[in-house]
């Protein structure tokens, strides 16, 4: 049988804490396996539940031949054992054998630490999925979502996606590929309005910026609006702390031109600009009062409630009587 024209990496690290990301780049690693080899076999198993002489076994080409993906799950677990195992191992790979490590970036040991240097050493191909937490990242992120899919967004049709679907990546991921779909590909912020027309006008993000302005009916109305149509619990608890901690981090900052802020602050000058015009009617000890009340819904919506709508009402109505501390 003859080889395949293309030969797969033999050796991938897939290196941070971002599930999506890992995910996928696992995915094209196995994928990018089978144009070389279709019948290419794998085996996916964490760390801490292998021996060497398993890890032998699973890069030991077989007798015939046949593709193989094998990947290694929470490498930062890794003990000295192992990490020998592997290190040998990628010191001369078997053909037909790709080996994925997926490694947190972190370890507690010293040969999980050292483990992700020697593996780029040893040639591996890297994948970066560092964890997304900065508004810049998420918007980052949307484009690339957008222009994966074939199409463009514009600097408004990113905020307005955002604003629309939430802070979690598979959601946006999703929505950005059904809003290239749907749109031809040119996507503008009235294009995210038309799709999300429900969802857009009352978001988690929306019922937060009613509650941060201390309009309690407003709040309320909105949020059981978000909550009829299946707004997910977790969003709007997401939403709530994070205005909070942007009119807090932005009154911290002072007075200041919004564009020369954006570096020092981590956010986009539009988020700077508006919130500070909502901390306006917030003092520090409202701030910190409203502070307390995210991260206590927080932990609410995650299990710690036996009612994740009545921790989000009660929550909304903390942060509004917080307001009103002086």
């Amino acid at each position: 049988m003859s080889r395949p024209a293309t030969t797969p990496p033999p050796l991938h690290l897939v290196l941070g804490e971002e599930e999506l990301l890992v995910e996928r780049a696992v995915r094209e690693a196995l994928d990018t396996a089978r144009l070389a080899d279709p019948t290419a076999d794998a085996t996916r198993i964490r760390v801490s539940d292998l021996t060497p002489p398993q890890f032998v076994e699973l890069v030991s080409p077989s007798l015939f031949s046949e593709g193989r993906v094998v990947v290694l799950d929470a490498a930062q677990d890794i003990n000295q054992e192992n990490a020998d195992a592997v290190l040998s191992y990628v010191a001369d790979p078997a053909d037909g054998i790709v080996l994925v490590v997926v490694h947190s970036g972190g370890g507690r040991s010293k040969a999980a630490k050292a483990l992700p240097a020697a593996l780029r050493k040893a040639g591996a191909v890297v994948t970066e999925c560092a964890k997304i937490t900065k508004p810049a990242e998420r918007e980052s992120f949307v484009r690339n979502e957008v222009r994966r899919a074939g199409g463009r967004i514009d600097a408004a049709g990113v905020v307005a996606l955002v604003d629309a679907v939430g802070a979690d990546l598979r959601e946006l991921a999703s929505a950005a590929a059904q809003l290239v779909a749907d749109s031809g590909g040119s996507i503008d912020e009235e294009a995210v309005r038309r799709y999300h027309r429900g969802r857009a006008e009352v978001t988690g993000f929306q019922v937060a910026e009613k509650a941060v302005a201390g309009d309690r009916a407003a709040a309320l109305e909105s949020l059981r609006w978000a909550q009829q149509i299946g707004v997910a619990h977790v969003l709007v608890a997401d939403a709530l702390a994070d205005a909070v901690r942007t009119i807090a981090r932005v009154s911290a900052a002072g007075r200041g031109n919004p564009n020369q802020m954006a570096g020092q602050l981590g956010m986009p000058p539009w988020k700077i600009r508006k919130a500070q015009g909502q901390s306006k009617g917030w003092s520090s000890a409202g701030l910190a009062a409203a502070m307390r009340v995210a991260a206590r819904v927080n932990a609410e919506v995650k299990g710690a409630a036996a009612d994740p709508e009545y921790a989000l009402e009660r929550a909304v109505l903390d942060i509004v009587a917080a307001r009103k501390q002086r």
